[in-house]
């Protein structure tokens, strides 16, 4: 298949488009949201094609893909095809809903010819999807391989923006687990971090934005992982940090329980019992090597690039109306009416919840 999509969620998008379909991604000379392209990645499914240009290749595309409440007027303005009417398509929802939770509906809620693709269970639940239809495909991740040592006595972090996401994010929980261990935090726009959580710069390190390579093989000397955040979709670099083999410290809400299973480190609402259990971890290097492995063992079986390409493809399937043998295989790529049925909406997807080398 031929599918149209925007580069707006880098980690989802690694995966997306390593299947075995053609994937065109809107590019404009400004590299803007509207025209990212492959921001610089190694997509080679991936094509990028000027915005200008999609007019002209509109009768060659299959499906669409939209992430956002205004791709679908975009959309028609660009090709003059309908998205939902004249292009299949489908909506990803990347975020955990906002406002009065468990209120909040979708923008898309009050139609039925886009289907809603949740990427955790947690959202499927907890956003009011009203009419559409619904789907859940978990993350898929590429194995950035077993490199865990943890021979560092340190906490690993990954939180973009941290100071202005502050209690979404966890950054005010950063002091507990400073008190138990110094903490490397690494991540997009957290300039004043260490003013604002009045931490001693001994004991928290600001590491900034580093590529993907980079960042997986420092987290791999800490001794843990730490993901604190309250509300937001599973971050992909938790699940990388897990397949990489580091034992996770994880809040107790939205998805992480679903991740995390207990042999794999801790997770709990209970700040003191993750704060203890970064204490054992620190006292006692062997049992974090084991709840490592144990949380490798559960990320390969939940979130591997197979099962989620191969969920991809019968979403695909079903909304192009092919059988999924012509839609195509889980095949892992080299190491994707007058008016619109979607409305448009001040609702913008969350800021990335992991650093751009990891992906989101």
């Amino acid at each position: 298949m031929r599918i149209l999509l925007w580069h707006v969620h880098g980690g989802w998008t690694d995966g997306f488009v390593r299947g075995q379909h053609e994937y065109v991604l809107p590019v404009d000379a400004e590299r803007s949201a509207w025209g990212l392209g492959r921001g610089g990645r190694d997509w080679p499914n991936a094509a990028e094609v000027p915005l200008e240009e999609l007019a002209a290749i509109a009768d060659t595309l299959d499906a669409v893909v939209l992430q956002r409440p205004d791709e679908a007027k975009r959309v028609r303005e660009l090709t003059g095809l309908r998205p939902g009417a004249d292009l299949p398509a489908v909506y990803v929802e990347h975020n955990t809903p906002k406002g009065g939770v468990p209120e909040t509906r979708h923008p898309l809620a009050d139609q039925r010819e886009i289907p809603i693709v949740h990427v955790t269970h947690f959202n499927a639940l907890m956003w009011d999807s009203g009419r559409a239809p619904v789907r859940v495909v978990e993350h898929g991740v590429v194995d950035p391989g077993l490199s865990y040592t943890g021979e560092l006595e340190r906490l690993g972090v990954a939180i973009n923006e941290p100071v202005r996401r502050w209690r979404v994010a966890g950054t005010d929980l950063l002091g507990r687990f400073a008190e138990a261990a110094p903490l490397d935090v690494y991540g997009m726009g957290g300039d004043g971090l260490l003013e604002v959580t009045g931490i001693h710069p001994a004991r928290l390190h600001w590491a900034g934005d580093v590529p993907t390579a980079r960042l997986h093989a420092e987290l791999a000397h800490r001794r843990a992982y730490l993901h604190p955040f309250r509300w937001t979709s599973l971050g992909l670099a938790l699940i990388e940090a897990m397949m990489a083999g580091l034992p996770v410290l994880a809040l107790g809400s939205t998805e992480a329980w679903r991740a995390v299973p207990p042999t794999a480190g801790c997770v709990s609402s209970d700040v003191d019992e993750l704060v203890a259990a970064a204490r054992r971890f620190l006292a006692d290097p062997e049992s974090a090597r084991e709840a490592g492995l144990a949380a490798r063992e559960a990320a390969l079986a939940r979130y591997s690039l197979h099962r989620f390409l191969g969920d991809w493809d019968e979403v695909l399937a079903d909304v192009g109306g092919r059988p999924a043998a012509i839609a195509g295989a889980a095949t892992v790529g080299a190491a994707a009416p007058s008016a619109s049925p979607l409305q448009t909406s001040s609702v913008r997807p969350d800021a990335p919840t992991v650093p751009r080398g990891t992906g989101q």
